[in-house]
This record gives structure tokens, sequence and C-alpha cells, in this order.
């Protein structure tokens, strides 16, 4: 019997020294915006190669939908291009989830068109009135005798939320503005449309697409860093609460201090709030 022992604490040992027994699969929810989509895709793709047991998943259904996500318990982090709406932090308190928030990239929205147009700038009062309807045609601007095609993101994004705010000054829009859910799609739109207008995170910009000056101002990182592009904004991770120190929900939501989270940040086209 005592050999059956000795033999059986041999064996655990060797078990236990070879890593057969696998630590405990651990699950992060991150649910919201598409702007902080990409960042949040990044860090994740980082995490999943180091934590082997760690499995993350990434859902980009707008910013209104994370900060209902948390309030709900769907996910442990909402990702928001948005701060929270005081109705929103109400509604949560009152069910008792605590918002904390993390600024973890800036950003700025950038007014875009086709690339075949020779419209350079414009003023945020030309940019109102397009969204208004007041302006129809590119020629009106001293483009070419084309029909603006108004294209918008939807009304539960948190980009456009900011751009209703700062740049339409909660003034509504033409009926026939066509609405989108995301980044891409409205990136997608303005790329096949000559006479179209968007706006899109400037994570989202390239060769397919010709940005604007507004009031003078073109979006980079140091306008956007410094705040002097108008439409330049920080973008949001929020928990419920302060987590655990040293929890995967606290290593993901404090990586943007790390100088590889910064370089994930900037890589992905946006401003890193830590090194400017």
């Amino acid at each position: 019997m005592k050999r059956i022992i000795v033999c059986g604490l041999i064996m655990l040992t060797l078990v236990l020294a070879t890593g057969a027994f696998a630590s405990e699969k651990q699950t992060l929810q991150v649910v919201g915006s598409t702007t902080v989509g990409p960042i949040a895709d990044a860090f994740a793709e980082t995490f999943n190669n180091k934590y082997p047991n760690l499995d993350i998943t990434v859902k980009k259904t707008g910013s209104g939908d994370g900060a209902a996500a948390l309030l709900e318990g769907r996910c442990d982090i909402a990702i928001m291009s948005r701060f929270m709406k005081d109705k929103e932090f109400k509604n949560a308190v009152s069910k008792g989830v605590f918002p904390v928030p993390y600024a973890v990239a800036m950003d700025g929205v950038c007014v875009v068109v086709h690339p075949s147009n020779p419209v350079k700038e414009l003023t945020s009062d030309q940019v109102r009135d397009i969204y208004m309807g007041k302006i129809t045609n590119w020629k009106q601007l001293g483009g070419a005798d084309l029909k603006i095609v108004i294209i918008s993101r939807d009304t539960s994004s948190g980009t456009y939320e900011t751009f209703h705010k700062l740049l339409m000054k909660k003034k509504e829009m033409i009926k026939t503005v066509e609405y989108v859910n995301s980044n891409p799609q409205a990136h997608a739109r303005v790329k096949t449309t000559k006479g179209a207008i968007g706006y899109i995170g400037v994570g989202f910009l390239d060769a397919n697409v010709k940005a604007l000056k507004i009031d003078g101002v073109m979006p980079s990182r140091e306008t956007i860093a410094s705040g002097t592009y108008p439409l330049a904004r920080p973008l949001f991770m929020f928990t419920n609460g302060y987590p655990k120190l040293g929890s995967m929900t606290h290593k993901f939501c404090s990586f943007y201090l790390s100088e590889m989270g910064q370089e994930i940040i900037e890589a992905k086209g946006f401003v890193p709030v830590t090194n400017y």
C-alpha cells in the first residue's frame, strides 16, 4: 500500500512539473465602437499570442451598444468613440453598474470625398449646409457640376455623436442622408461614389478617399493631438468598476500605456495619448 501511495505522489509531482494540468481557460468580452475596433482587435491578437489560455471576443456593434452591453453584463469592456451620456451613466448606476473610463487614444473625425473631387477644403458652415440640404451640388463649392451624395454614420454611432455635436451643432440632417453602420461602410461608399461626402475616423484614411481641410486645418497626428483640428476627440474603454489589479481586464485596459500598446495605436493610424 505504501508503495502505491509513493508511486502516486511521484506521478502527481511529474504531472505538475511538466504542466500537464493546463490552467483554466479565461474569457474576455469586448463590445462597442467600430472606430475603436481596430485597436481592440490588435490588442486582442497580441494578448492571444501572449496568453494561450485567454479567449478574447471583440464585437464591433457601435458605441451605443457598447454602453448597453456593459450595463446588461454582456461584456467585460465597452469600447466607445465618445464619452458615456449622462442618461447612460444614470441607467448604469441605477442597476449597480459603475462605469470607469480609460482614454486610450486620440482620433479625428475626418470629412472625406472621392479622390477625383477637386475640392480640397470646406468650412464647418459649408459642411453643415451640405448635411442640412442647403448646398446640393459640388459646383456651389468650386467643384464639378455633380450632385452631392451625403453619407452619415447611423445615429447610435459615437462617430455620429461627435459629428452631430461638434460640427452640426445638433441641427437636424436632411432626410435624404444615407446612413451606414460602420467606418468601413462609410469609406466604401465614398470610395465608389464620385459625388459623395462622408466622415470617418482618422485610422480609416487611405489613398482611396480624400480628407478635406476643415476651417483651414488638415487632420493629422499633430493637429489631432493638439486639439487644433476642430473634430478631434478621445477614444475610450469602459469597465464596470475598477478591475482587479493584475486581472486580464486590467491588463487589457491599461495596455495602451505600454510602449507596445502605443506602437499598435499609432500603427492603426490613431494618436497615442501617452506619447504625443
